[in-house]
């Protein structure tokens, strides 16, 4: 590690401490952002040149069982040529890309675009050793994940039978077994009809075979999260996405947290009007206006961008719904506790009237509302579009006239009833996109240490050189700084870190571990001691 750094004459966007382009020095030592240091201390000269805290990825897929399945589903949309990094005079790993890169590709890629840190978004409980492992392979970013809850009789039964803590200490129980950062809860009830009896369920329908509704296990799971203080809300995935009229859903159960906290998940994907069974069209505004209403509730979008991507969720009903759209090859795999997970190869196409509403729901989203804090950028990797995307997306938030052009491209009916079709004027700052980037998930995540640049603050600093090309310039960072180690230098990759594991660790009663046990000895096949990861299984936790 390099001790110290002065960072000199760039300029400097951190909103979290209102710094909007002004020229200063940034000063790190060990592995820390500083306020000061002595005038002999190693420089990186950054005049004319754009710095900004490293950037934070709060939903993608990248790790665990779901990633790997898809990785052996399309071996064909794997490449070579991917980054190799040069040390100590010979070249490291080389790996595989496209849309579900290798871990170490994985790492490597988020860092040349200036990303230093990135969360998996959905884990089962079962999967979480297997999700460490890879993420221990994954390099240049800090890295963690979201334990997956609220369709299986873990959470379920003692919910039902209204013994709320029971779930709290249960769920506690998980995200500590797991070593997990968070809880994710995917179409709470509704994945558990679809595996049991294929059936729908609204918010207010009971889950068949159970005494029980989903709201009412999303207000149980918020609840127990909340209790137990956990640094980031629980992530949902709310029911019916993709369906058209969805929205209706969305709003509902915004209403339905009643002031708990949540944060909505791939939004985007949950914002359709229209007739069930019909062509989705817009309702992002209703949508975007509740959640600038709603101070306990934040969302990440899941940008659509068009080319090839891969769908992978743990709401397997959607899995088979884009299968017996498109014809394509799937997978369905489940292991026991919250396990499901559907994935299909995919394509957005520009030309495709409903891919084209799906890509104009997301920018109205962004470009709609009035709290960046709350609305932070995603593509939902690799589910929306891959990761590799996130240059474009910033074009597109920044200049209108380059958002103008890939309008024109697409079918007229596909901005009907959009505030695009209204010549929507918006244009991002620079000091917004290091909000949606960098700024606000590291709020939202509650990271502390993440997303700005005050002393205290790890020292992971992005440098771009101005373009009138966003996309370039963005795609392109000239320098990166990974706790305080230069890791990309005019834009190639020069030294390879390995980042720490964010991990969450709520207490609990360990008496519940009977309920648990016995449970698993009813219903599983494996022993509850399988279940619980190790901190010596975790690499730098």
């Amino acid at each position: 590690m390099s001790p110290r750094l002065r960072i000199r004459g760039g300029r400097v966007y951190d909103p979290a401490h209102g710094v909007d382009g002004e020229v200063r020095d940034v000063c790190i030592e060990d592995g820390r952002i500083a306020e000061s240091l002595p005038r002999d201390a190693p420089v990186l000269d950054a005049s004319g040149l754009v710095v900004m805290a490293g950037a934070v990825d709060i939903h993608s897929h990248v790790a665990g069982p779901k990633v790997n399945l898809a990785r052996r589903l399309s071996p064909e949309r794997r490449r070579e040529g991917v980054p190799s990094t040069r040390r100590a005079g010979r070249f490291l790993r080389s790996g595989t890309a496209g849309t579900v890169p290798s871990t170490f590709t994985t790492g490597r890629l988020y860092a040349l675009l200036g990303y230093t840190t990135v969360f998996d978004a959905a884990v089962p409980l079962l999967g979480a050793r297997h999700a460490h492992l890879e993420l221990a392979d994954t390099p240049l970013v800090d890295k963690g994940f979201y334990v997956l809850a609220g369709n299986d009789d873990l959470l379920l039964r003692p919910l039902a039978a209204h013994e709320d803590e029971e779930a709290r200490q249960r769920l506690a129980w998980a995200v500590r077994a797991a070593r997990a950062y968070a809880v994710k809860v995917v179409n709470p009830g509704g994945v558990h009809a679809w595996k049991t009896s294929r059936a729908a369920v609204g918010l207010d329908d009971p889950v068949p075979g159970l005494a029980l509704t989903p709201r009412r296990i999303l207000q149980g799971i918020a609840g127990a999260v909340d209790a137990l203080r956990l640094p980031h809300p629980v992530h949902l995935h709310c029911n019916d996405l993709g369906l058209a009229g969805n929205a209706s859903t969305t709003l509902a159960t915004m209403d339905a947290l009643e002031g708990r906290r949540a944060h909505l998940a791939h939004l985007q994907f949950h914002c359709y009007g229209g007739e069930r069974g019909g062509r989705p069209t817009s309702r992002a505004r209703d949508v975007v206006e509740a959640l600038d209403r709603s101070a306990n509730l934040s969302a990440d979008v899941g940008q659509v961008v068009f080319g090839e991507a891969t769908t992978m969720t743990a709401d397997a009903r959607v899995g088979e719904m884009l299968h017996d759209l498109t014809g394509r090859k799937w997978v369905d795999a489940d292991l026991e506790l919250e396990g499901g997970c559907g994935i299909v190869p995919y394509e957005y196409r520009e030309k495709n009237l409903v891919h084209a509403t799906q890509w104009a729901v997301g920018l109205e989203l962004l470009l709609l509302s009035r709290d960046p804090w709350r609305l932070v950028l995603s593509t939902d990797h690799p589910n929306g579009g891959t990761f590799l995307s996130y240059p474009r997306l910033v074009r597109w938030l920044m200049d209108k006239a380059f958002r103008d052009e890939q309008i024109a491209r697409l079918p007229p009916k596909a901005l009907e009833g959009t505030a695009l079709a209204d010549g929507l004027a918006r244009e991002y700052t620079l000091s917004e996109i290091a909000i949606v980037t960098r700024a606000g998930p590291a709020r939202l995540l509650g990271l502390a240490s993440k997303g700005h640049l005050g002393p205290g603050a790890d020292a992971d600093v992005t440098l771009y050189a101005p373009d009138e090309d966003i996309e370039s310039m963005f795609r392109a960072p000239r320098h990166v700084v990974k706790g305080g180690v230069r890791v990309v230098e005019d834009g190639r990759l020069r030294e390879e870190v390995y980042g720490r594991a964010l991990q969450a660790s709520p207490e609990h009663d360990p008496s519940v571990e009977r309920g648990i046990r016995a449970l698993l000895e009813e219903e599983g096949t494996l022993p509850l001691e399988d279940y619980v990861v190790g901190e010596d299984e975790v690499a730098a936790p």
